[in-house]
């Protein structure tokens, strides 16, 4: 089964898959609390931090959920600022149904720019600093299509001042993400797998 992989400095980042019981629990709630809260802020509701029990609650959650997974998700959150940048990564079957959602997406989103990965190619990066409705948080978006998968990276900031010195690690990030896939080769060793130049 197809999963994902990247190389994400531990100076930089702290690993929300990885990351169980006490382990980086206070870098996920953190991160959470972030990110309820602007959920609750592009409802309509008033800004205001997320539940903390709530927080907590899906801080230690998480991490079971993405296991489950199976490598399908990798997350991320800055390390020196836990609140300030959540970064996602998904593997996704490209089915038809998920091809027509992604052409019926608001034009904004065509506002897209060629971003290279050494693993996957050519994709697309959408950085939105400034997003039409003051609700929606800064954001970023990279994504590849491998032909039978998306593979798509999702950085969120509250901070819109601050959003332009993160983007750069984010992009550093995201060259790194790649799928990879266990092979069964049976009891010949003569197979051999390369991976794509840089």
């Amino acid at each position: 089964m197809p999963r994902l992989q990247a190389d994400a400095s531990p100076d930089r980042w702290v690993a929300v898959t990885d990351s169980l019981g006490f382990a980086g629990r206070r870098h996920r709630k953190a991160a959470i609390r972030m990110l309820l809260s602007q959920a609750g802020t592009t409802l309509g509701a008033q800004q205001r931090p997320g539940s903390r029990v709530l927080a907590w609650s899906l801080s230690q959650a998480a991490p079971f959920l993405m296991r489950r997974a199976a490598g399908r998700i990798l997350a991320w959150v800055w390390r020196a600022d836990p609140g300030l940048l959540a970064v996602m990564a998904q593997l996704q079957e490209a089915t038809p149904q998920l091809r027509t959602a992604r052409a019926m997406m608001p034009m904004e989103y065509d506002d897209t720019e060629s971003f290279a990965n050494p693993h996957l190619g050519v994709g697309e990066r959408l950085a939105m600093p400034f997003p039409r409705d003051e609700r929606t948080p800064p954001f970023a978006t990279y994504t590849w299509d491998t032909g039978t998968h998306f593979v798509t990276v999702t950085a969120v900031c509250p901070d819109r001042e601050r959003f332009g010195i993160v983007i750069g690690a984010v992009d550093e990030l995201a060259r790194t993400i790649r799928v990879v896939e266990d092979l069964t080769i049976g009891e010949r060793g003569d197979v051999l797998r390369i991976d794509p130049a840089p």
